[in-house]
């Protein structure tokens, strides 16, 4: 007889329960155990997982091909647990691979071994296979993580927030009354906020006092001295406002002043009648959340304080969502080498900061990140809080009210564990008592200390957590090269002002507009930090997002992280440049995450408008050379659906080994998986070493960024095609010279000649200034504007108008709306804002610019140079327009100049539909026929691989923005 065992499913269940223990050691695991349901006793789970405030999770098993497996899973989602009494919202189905049978060690077969697997859910709309079609494949240690991550469903989490922000709105209502009769009580708790007498004000306060009472509720039992909060403040308390005031003041004796020290100093300040009115709700509202099971875990308060911040417009503090902030935080904690992540020292000893934490959600992602590898490993994280917190993680923000959320948010991971003091700092920002002026967290772009906000007299900047003798104004260190991970969301705005009909600049300082600050003290910010961030990769119009990058290089260690969600011109934008070489010269391993889609989906931010990149890299550490200068891009379809999808992406991404290159030929990227389902492409690009752009962002089909980097190195290589061709390619500023930045022709500034006005037939300085796309179908553009000659400067007028010419290039292209990348005037004319111009010697290259340009090979050039940050349309700085590429026309021979000339006769009365309808628009067709075929010389095959293109190219989201095809509009070969 063989002496080979056949392995039975329960001896693996049980085998499999003992190593999911060893990584959950939080958790109750339990394989093949009886009476684990309450309503069927008979009913028996492979394993059933539970813990504490957490929803069971239940893993079904069988071996391969295992048809049974899914349902047996979904039959227990929505029963109740014996253990613990919660209801199932989460069942696994997983699939043992055949070799198992034959396992002698079934501890070590499984560890060695991939699963299959996939994630049952209960949501709102019914039931969720995650993924929605085909397998996860992973370790056991991954089926641990998923089972972390979905013993509490999105769903809950969303009911939670919902409530949470009616409530919150309810009680605003109430307050609103308060401050219309006691506007002085209005003042002071505005003052405590550090923000003003507006309804922002009154919901973050009301906020900061729900998510006191739901921390109360949370603490009540596990102190004596704490009281449920229907003892202290509910309908049987005469004078709740009080009583809760008393309860919070015990519990500060305890800890947790980042939470409580605040909203009792808010509800001290409210008269008793309306602070029982206000609570009333609240303490429903607290109540609903906690019997929700939510935890800070899960960013639920963070996120719904985000939603309440007054300045996100100015300050552009959009909130990381927690998908977002987990696919991030994933993607950097796995670059970390060398972690011994079973060692407590050694997690323990890992520093992480965020120097715009905001609400804390990319500090709190790292730190579940951190906790979980270890707890995987055995660990136990309730021993790292205390360290963690007092020494570890770093957060500074300027906004009094989002520091204490985020302190808030980074205790309760851990609410029984007390901690003396914290690393959260508010940092002075704007006009200073001493009248001196302060830049919040880029201060330290020129120091390793900084003073912080706390102080006695404002309970809203205290962050210490021990008590009173923690709130006083302190220095911090925040060491230069100390940090092992820099994690951040910065602001993304720029100097200038919104161009809301004046553009003057000295309407404001956009940048540093935020919390009510007066113009001179905006400038003096604005200039301070000119000096603090002077040789560093800022650059002012790439924003101030550039300079908190340079702060975050400033402070990482060699060898450390950076990891950054960062505005897509980030990948491509000239004034990006010094950002990009920065990366190029220091780090290593540089990863970037674009996202292909539209609308909300193109970021990984909440309510922004505009398309975002994940930038992650590892700094080279003292005496090491990059191996390799490349940059592993990857597009996602969309950003991540929640945790379980986030942590999916990060896995794939980070375990990818073979990924075409740019470089490859036009055969697309290597697909993304998330089981059976696309959700995105990977490819390497080369990273060059004076910061070009990275050529592969935000595309759904990779072939067209591969077609037009052949382009840009002079080879026309098409989808479908066997072989590249010659084609000579080159930027435009060695073929012509672009014309004069717009505000230096009738710009507000002094030194302008011109000014501008209405247009006329006989206007001496015509000039093709604004967008219309209603009229610019056609290639021959009408000069749209009339410039005027400041007295004075006749000179200076006379040698601008030395640079007009015929032959313009849009700036803010919109695809989805606009016909021309270049336009042509019949009359020498200036350029403008949307169409500054180029001259060339050669008086036939305007002909050739204009065909070429207009034609789908122009066409692509133009996107893939483009930074495609809003839906829909292109943006390419006046600067960018000097490195578009175009054919080389000085390669063109005579008989192609005349040509060119001929087919641009031929085409400059013709209409053309707007850019993102090339594919289904005769005149285009026609024009790529005659460019390919008849200038060009290539032949019928190139053509139809050409309108292939135009087809691909049409069909990405970048392009259309969203925009639906009129009816009947197919494609025209």
């Amino acid at each position: 007889m063989s002496d080979t065992p056949r392995q039975t499913e329960p001896s693996v269940n049980n085998a499999l329960g003992r190593l999911l223990q060893g990584m959950l050691p939080r958790s109750e695991v339990r394989a093949e155990h009886t009476r684990a349901i309450a309503e069927r006793r008979g009913l028996q789970p492979d394993i059933l997982i539970t813990a504490a405030g957490r929803s069971p999770v239940v893993i079904e098993a069988e071996y391969e091909p295992a048809a049974s497996v899914e349902a047996e899973a979904t039959s227990r989602l929505g029963r109740e647990a014996t253990v613990g009494g919660r209801r199932i919202e989460a069942a696994i189905a997983l699939r043992y691979p055949d070799e198992i049978h034959a396992a002698h060690d079934l501890g070590a077969a499984l560890r060695d071994s991939q699963l299959s697997y996939c994630l049952f859910t209960e949501e709102r709309d019914g039931l969720k296979r995650f993924p929605e079609s085909g397998w996860l494949d992973g370790s056991v240690e991954d089926i641990a993580d998923l089972v972390r991550l979905s013993s509490l469903p999105q769903r809950a989490v969303d009911k939670a927030s919902d409530a949470l922000e009616r409530g919150i709105d309810a009680a605003e209502r109430r307050l609103a009354e308060t401050a219309e009769l006691r506007p002085a009580t209005a003042q002071a708790v505005a003052d405590l906020l550090g923000m003003t007498t507006v309804r922002q004000t009154r919901r973050m306060a009301c906020a900061i006092i729900v998510n006191a009472l739901i921390f109360h509720e949370r603490l009540a039992g596990m102190y004596p001295d704490v009281q449920p909060i229907d003892l202290v403040c509910g309908r049987s308390v005469d004078n709740p406002k009080d009583e809760l005031v008393t309860a919070w003041t015990r519990i500060l004796e305890i800890n947790y002043w980042p939470i409580f020290a605040i909203a009792r100093s808010i509800l001290q300040q409210l008269p008793a009648g309306d602070a029982a009115a206000i609570l009333s709700g609240l303490r429903l509202t607290a109540e609903t959340v906690d019997a929700s099971g939510v935890d800070n875990s899960h960013d639920l308060t963070g996120r719904v304080f985000q939603r309440l911040i007054a300045d996100r417009k100015y300050l552009a503090t959009f909130y990381t969502l927690p998908a977002s902030a987990a696919l991030l935080a994933r993607l950097a904690v796995a670059k970390l080498r060398g972690v011994d992540w079973s060692d407590p020292e050694a997690v323990g000893g890992l520093r992480v900061a965020d120097f715009a934490c905001g609400t804390g959600a990319l500090l709190s992602a790292v730190y579940e990140q951190i906790a979980g590898r270890h707890e995987r490993t055995g660990g136990n994280p309730t021993d790292l809080h205390q360290v963690m917190m007092e020494e570890r993680l770093y957060g500074c923000d300027m906004i009094p009210s989002a520091v204490h959320i985020t302190g808030s948010t980074l205790s309760g991971v851990e609410p029984g564990i007390g901690f003396e003091g914290s690393r959260i700092y508010n940092l002075p920002y704007g006009r200073q008592p001493d009248g001196s002026v302060k830049i919040g967290s880029l201060e330290l772009l020129q120091s390793s200390t900084i003073l912080t906000l706390f102080n006695l007299s404002d309970p809203a900047q205290r962050t210490g957590s021990a008590g009173e003798d923690t709130a006083t104004q302190i220095i911090a260190e925040i060491p230069d090269g100390g940090f092992d991970l820099v994690i951040m969301n910065p602001p993304f705005t720029r100097a200038g002002s919104d161009w809301e009909g004046s553009r003057r600049q000295e309407d404001y300082v956009k940048q540093f507009r935020g919390l009510a600050t007066a113009l001179d003290t905006q400038k003096e910010m604005s200039n301070r930090l000119k000096r603090h961030a002077r040789g560093t990769c800022t650059h002012g119009y790439a924003g101030i997002a550039s300079a908190f990058a340079a702060l975050a290089d400033k402070k990482v260690r060699r060898g450390g992280v950076l990891a950054l969600v960062m505005p897509l011109s980030a990948a491509a934008g000239i004034s990006w440049r010094a950002f990009r070489r920065m990366l190029s010269s220091k780090y290593t391993d540089l990863t970037v995450v674009s996202i292909a889609a539209n609308g909300n989906e193109m970021s990984f931010s909440a309510d922004t408008g505009m398309a975002e990149c994940l930038v992650i890299a590892r700094r080279l550490k003292l005496g090491e050379t990059a191996k390799q200068a490349d940059v592993h891009c990857t597009s996602l379809i969309h950003r991540p659906r929640g945790l379980a999808h986030a942590g999916a992406m990060a896995k794939n991404i980070v375990g990818s080994d073979r990924v075409r290159r740019l470089a490859n030929g036009p055969y697309g990227g290597t697909p993304l998986m998330v089981g059976g389902d696309s959700v995105g492409e990977m490819l390497i690009a080369p990273d060059s070493n004076d910061g070009g752009q990275w050529g592969a962002v935000r595309v759904t089909d990779y072939s067209l960024s591969q077609t037009a980097y052949g382009l840009s190195h002079c080879r026309l290589w098409l989808p479908g095609t066997p072989a590249a061709l010659d084609l000579k390619v080159v930027p435009l500023n060695l073929v012509g010279k672009r014309g004069l930045y717009d505000m230096n022709i009738a710009g507000s500034s002094p030194s302008a000649p011109f000014t501008r006005r209405h247009p006329s037939q006989t206007a001496t300085y015509p000039s093709l200034w604004s967008h219309n796309a209603r009229k610019e179908t056609r290639m021959v553009s009408l000069p749209d504007s009339q410039l005027q000659v400041r007295q004075g400067m006749e000179t200076k007028a006379a040698e601008a108008w030395s640079t007009a010419s015929r032959a313009h290039v849009s700036r803010g292209f919109r695809f989805n709306s606009q016909s021309l990348a270049v336009a042509f005037t019949d009359r020498l004319s200036m350029g403008g804002r949307a169409w500054p111009n180029t001259t060339f010697e050669v008086e036939q290259f305007d002909y050739a610019f204009a065909v070429w340009g207009n034609s789908t090979l122009g066409l692509l050039c133009y996107w893939q140079h483009s930074t495609r940050q809003v839906a829909g349309r292109g943006d390419i700085t006046i600067s960018a327009v000097e490195t578009l590429p175009v054919l080389d026309f000085r390669e063109l021979s005579d008989d192609q100049l005349v040509m060119a000339e001929l087919i641009f006769e031929e085409f400059r009365d013709k209409e053309l539909k707007p850019a993102y309808l090339a594919d289904a628009d005769p005149n285009r067709a026609l024009l790529d026929r005659r460019v390919v075929c008849d200038l060009l010389g290539f032949d019928e095959m190139v053509y139809q691989a050409v309108r292939r293109l135009a087809a691909k190219w049409c069909a990405e989201p970048s392009v259309h923005g969203g925009k639906q095809r009129p009816k009947g509009a197919s494609v025209v070969i």
